[in-house]
Formats: C-alpha cells, sequence, structure tokens
C-alpha cells in the first residue's frame, strides 16, 4: 500500500517529516520525491542494516539515525526541531528481515534463533527459549503471539531442553512446535504465532509502541498527520485506543446555552476509515494480507 501511504501522509512539499522505521527506504524515497529543497525528512531504524542502506542516500535534505523510534524527541531536540507536518510508522518486521536467513526471524530457513532488530545488543530469541522459566515462556506466547496452545509448545519446550539440550536453531524449534500443536486445515504453519511472540518480546515491540504514541502524538504540527501501518491485532489495538483515547471531548448537550469556545473539543481526527490492500495486491505480496493502515490528523495542541 505504498501509494495509499504517501497520499495519506498528505506532503507539503516544504515540510518536516519522520520515517520512524526506514527498512530498505521504500517510504522515504517516494517521500522525498515529494519535498522541495526546503523539505526535511529524518528516517530512524534499530537495524544497522537499514542505517546502512539509508547512508547511500546522499541528498541534503534527508538524514538517518541509529535508533528506536520511540526515542524520536531525542532526535528531535538535538536537531532543534519542535514539530513535524508528518510521521510514518510501519510497524512489525520488514521483508529483507525476514528474507535474510541469517538473522532468525523465519522458519523456513536454517539458522541461529536471534531475531534482534537491532544486533549490536539485547537478548537474543534463543536465550529466551533456553533461561526462562515455564510460566515466562507461557505468559510471552499468550500475550505477544495470542497463541491457544501456548502451555503445551512451552511443555515441550522445557522437556527438549531437559533432555536433549538448549534450542538453538529456528528449524529445530519449528520442529517441534509441529510435533506437539495438532495441524488442522490451517494456511498458517504452526509455528508462526510462536516466532511472532518471540520477536515482540525480543526486540520490546509493543512497549516501543506504546511509549513513541503520545511522543509522535506531541511532536505534530496542527494539521499534521500520523500515518501508521499495523500487521497484527496487537499493534493496531493500541493505535486504535490510543487514539480513541485522545479523541476524547467534553458531550454538551444542545439545550445547554454554551459558546463554541467554551466546549473542550478533541485535538486529533481521525481522517479516513482504516485501509487494507486490495486482492490484487494481496496476491501480488502475500505478505500485505494483515496490513491495517490508520491516519490519524491533529486539529490543534492538547489543552
Amino acid at each position: 500500500m505504498l501509494v495509499e501511504t504517501i497520499d495519506a501522509l498528505s506532503i507539503l512539499s516544504n515540510g518536516i517529516y519522520l520515517d520512524c522505521t526506514f527498512g530498505r527506504g521504500g517510504h522515504s524515497k517516494e517521500i522525498l520525491k515529494l519535498l522541495d529543497s526546503e523539505g526535511r525528512l529524518i528516517a530512524l531504524d534499530k537495524d544497522l542494516d537499514a542505517i546502512n542502506e539509508g547512508k547511500k542516500i546522499k541528498d541534503k535534505r534527508f538524514e538517518i539515525h541509529h535508533c528506536a523510534f520511540s526515542e524520536m524527541d531525542k532526535i528531535l531536540k538535538k536537531k532543534n526541531i519542535k514539530k513535524l507536518d508528518g510521521i510514518l510508522m510501519d510497524l512489525g518486521i520488514s521483508s529483507p528481515q525476514v528474507d535474510e536467513a541469517k538473522r532468525g526471524f523465519s522458519f523456513k530457513s536454517n539458522a541461529f534463533l536471534d531475531m534482534r532488530m537491532d544486533q549490536s545488543k539485547g537478548i537474543t530469541a534463543a536465550e529466551v527459549l533456553n533461561t526462562y522459566k515455564e510460566k515466562d515462556l507461557v505468559d510471552i506466547l499468550r500475550n505477544f503471539g495470542e497463541e491457544k496452545f501456548a502451555k503445551k509448545i512451552v511443555k515441550a519446550i522445557i522437556k527438549y531442553r531437559e533432555n536433549e539440550g538448549p534450542i538453538k536453531k529456528t528449524l529445530e524449534l519449528a520442529e517441534l512446535i509441529k510435533n506437539t500443536v495438532p495441524i488442522k486445515n490451517s494456511k498458517k504453519d504452526p509455528s508462526t504465532k510462536t516466532f511472532q511472540a518471540l520477536r515482540i518480546y525480543v526486540n520490546k515491540e509493543i512497549e516501543e509502541l506504546e511509549n513513541a504514541l503520545p511522543i509522535a502524538f506531541k511532536s505534530l504540527k496542527p494539521k499534521g498527520r500520523l500515518v501508521v501501518i499495523s500487521f497484527h491485532s496487537l499493534e493496531d489495538r493500541i493505535v486504535k485506543n490510543y487514539t480513541k483515547l485522545q479523541m476524547k471531548t467534553d458531550f454538551i448537550s444542545k439545550k445547554i446555552p454554551i459558546k463554541l469556545s467554551e466546549i473542550k473539543l478533541a485535538p486529533f481526527k481521525i481522517v479516513q476509515k482504516m485501509i487494507i490492500p486490495n486482492l490484487e495486491e494481496i496476491k501480488q505480496n502475500p505478505r500485505s494480507r494483515s496490513e491495517k493502515l490508520r491516519v490519524i490528523e491533529k486539529v490543534m495542541e492538547a489543552k
């Protein structure tokens, strides 16, 4: 949904924009096409491969920083940028991260269970699997993967750890899950939810999103837009609920004689209904099937 995403930002040619997840630069490159010499684009990413890709863009209007997007306020302060015309958050994992086997995100190729987006720090998925207690692992699979067989999978993991040793490889874990979970006529691999849960936990994705949303809302200019692309219900629910919270206003009966200026209005509005990919796009890019795009516009500064 590249076209829909860029359209949703409603780019001003001289505006200042933030791409919170550069990835391989697909969105950033399109934004730059719409900016004039006065426009600016700042990109962020935790993945050093993405940073190296971003450094290939030789454009004085563009800069990229290695950090989590929940730290966007530090970058804006450092650059003396007070407000933004638009912010883009493309959540979750990027296609290159999935496709690069050695990163350990995919159960379709064999690699070390790393799963860190920022490989310069943090705990790996293998460390989580092999050192965490049974209850903690169950909580991770339930909370971040919504896995109904969490307890059964974790018991199999604990048994494997005791009898065979640590689980270090992606296919090792995938095979264990396949032999544990009853397989029905599902299009999804039985490992999908466990791999998702581990990735989200290792990268603190939910925590980062919850921390970033208030900063993003605060960082927008009036008429500035926040565009969020999510790929699973956990992310989308957080965005939807936080947006609802920001749009709360005082209800005043029409019968009460009060001036409009005295009513507390919501500082944000939803610009359009949630956008999902059409069948043609899903056919061309099956990974986009769970994609959801939400667009929120700042009406005024919150009082």
